[in-house]
């Protein structure tokens, strides 16, 4: 993670920024303008009431100073609330961009759950950072520099205490903010196991319920949130004596400065106006710097939330251009080799797979064969090898305009909560009524959505709540009916059906992969007879390639 005050990732990543971060500077330039102006005035009146008169032009640019202060702390707080809601919808944009980019296969080495907490909590972390400590990082600049100025030309001997005590502010403060960044990184990781097992534990609740296992993960989820708190009690008090050390350190410099004016105050060698002014300027100083040292601790959450963003979106200027058009052709990987965070999914892989030829990818849960998927998708990113389409390969190529080219069946398939037919056209917007009966009689559901009161705009829940599990999937394959791609990927789309639901969609996955070139991930020796060459895939390696009729 970062040490630095300020990620300069952030212009190049979020340029709107820009103009706010030159705004907040601008903003404090004037905050120092005022400061001195405040003391001025305050002293002057001060300085006069001494003398018994009312010194009006003073108090009127006293009154002046503060109003223009709070119009100023007001102006930062509007800046920095917008700089960070801009940022953040940026980069939520950016990393749900790149994880729909590197897809399901991505995520799931990623830990859905620990992405899904990073875009809600860890990035909503950035407003302490964004509306307390950078607008104080900015001041924390401008007003010493300000007050040294003003005080160089007032009492130049309290302007040297001033300059010779103000570095041990931030000398502190870095020493404490080490400590507390190695406490918040753990907070944080302690937060993202929590919230992604919480996620795991909830997605998997009928299956924790009917094996009887609820209770032992609910002790799981409560030692794990102990933790959590354990950790986040143990930054707190980091930030605490941190807070300590930076107010004592800065009340010892303003006695420094305050204790010789009021000496030579006595002895006649300053005026009062001037102690007066030396007294005032003093504090305000080091107040930008003591709580600049207090609010970096209520954003370093954040920030290691922001550290994390770009670690999983990565850097635009490495990534190689994605302009070349994919022609129709072979599909051929080489020597690909996938790695996860938790192991090896691929292993040095060749394959090829020719123009209207029906590959059957099979072999055990694990073994790989949803990454191959993902991979001819441009879902997922080879570490090493490459996957060439008409030997154009797919890390330079144009990925909309081939998955223009692709209709794709999950073995899952998402259904919105939305019309049937709004669901059928994810793949085709643009097609008529008349063209999804079409698809639906492809895929044998037309009989069951004529049953429907509403027909086509009856609306789904969730997931597809109100249709059963083949039910969904002959919709997903009326999905690729309507598309009408060349090429056809196929992910056990007879999986968990019963034999009624499966001898429907295989008579609707045979009308689909005629006179394509399609890639079947299957168990069943029934799909297995619509290939024309079947490959088992193992470990992560192809270990056998052979024509259907064959031993595989």
């Amino acid at each position: 993670m970062s040490r630095r005050p300020f990620d300069p990732r952030l212009l190049r990543r979020v340029p709107a920024t820009r103009r706010q971060f030159g705004a907040l500077g601008a903003l404090g330039i004037a905050a120092g303008v005022v400061v001195i102006a405040q003391a001025t005035a305050l002293a002057t009146l001060l300085a006069a009431a001494a003398d018994g008169r009312l010194d009006r032009p003073a108090l009127a640019a006293f009154v002046a100073a503060v109003a223009a202060r709070a119009g100023v702390v007001w102006g930062q707080g509007v800046v920095a609330a917008r700089a960070a809601a801009t940022v953040k919808a940026a980069l939520r944009t950016e990393l749900l961009g790149s994880v729909g980019a590197r897809g399901p296969a991505w995520v799931a080495g990623q830990r859905a759950g620990e992405i899904a907490t990073l875009a809600g909590r860890g990035l909503d972390a950035l407003d302490a950072y964004f509306t307390g400590y950078l607008p104080q990082l900015v001041l924390s600049v401008t007003v010493p520099v300000a007050v040294l100025a003003r005080l160089t030309f007032a009492d130049w001997s309290s302007a040297l205490i001033v300059a010779v005590t103000l570095p041990l502010i931030p000398i502190f403060g870095a020493l404490l903010g080490w400590q507390a960044q190695a406490a918040t990184e753990r907070q944080w990781r302690r937060l993202s196991m929590l919230g992604g097992h919480f996620l795991d534990m909830v997605a998997g609740l009928p299956t924790l319920r009917a094996f009887g296992r609820v209770r032992a993960q609910v002790e799981v989820v409560r030692r794990m949130a102990d933790g959590h708190r354990v950790a986040t009690m143990r930054t707190l008090r980091i930030a605490f004596l941190s807070g300590l050390a930076l107010e004592l350190v800065a009340t010892l410099s303003v006695a420094l400065v305050a204790v010789p004016v009021g000496l030579r105050l006595l002895s006649g060698g300053l005026t009062l106006q001037t102690a007066l002014l030396v007294l005032l300027l003093a504090p305000e100083a080091y107040l930008p710097l003591r709580a600049a040292g207090a609010k970096f601790h209520a954003s370093m959450e954040g920030l290691t939330a922001l550290n994390q963003s770009f670690a999983l979106i990565g850097d635009p200027s490495a990534r190689p251009s994605a302009t070349a058009s994919v022609p129709a052709g072979e599909i051929r990987l080489e020597r690909v080799t996938v790695e996860y965070e938790r192991g090896v999914a691929l292993r040095d892989v060749s394959l090829v797979i020719r123009p209207g030829e029906r590959v059957a990818l099979i072999g055990p849960s694990g073994a790989g064969k949803s990454t191959l998927l993902g991979l001819v998708l441009g879902f997922v990113t080879p570490t090493s090898g490459r996957v060439l389409v008409g030997g154009v390969d797919l890390a330079t190529a144009d990925l909309d305009g081939w998955r223009r080219q692709i209709a794709w069946v999950p073995q899952r398939a998402h259904l919105f909560a939305s019309s049937l037919a709004d669901n059928i056209r994810l793949g085709a917007p643009g097609a008529t009524d008349e063209q999804v009966r079409i698809a639906l009689k492809a895929a044998a559901l037309d009989e069951v959505v004529d049953a429907l009161p509403d027909g086509l705009d009856t609306v789904l829940g969730e997931r597809g709540h109100g249709l059963s599990s083949g039910q969904r999937q002959r919709l997903a394959l009326a999905r690729a009916f309507l598309r009408d791609a060349p090429i056809l990927l196929l992910d056990e789309p007879t999986a968990r059906l019963d034999a009624a639901s499966e001898a429907a969609v295989l008579a609707a996955t045979r009308k689909l992969v005629a006179g394509r070139t399609a890639l079947l991930v299957a168990h069943r020796p029934a799909l297995l007879a619509e290939a024309d060459r079947v490959i088992r895939v193992e470990g992560g390696r192809v270990t056998a390639d052979s024509p259907v009729g064959a031993p595989a």
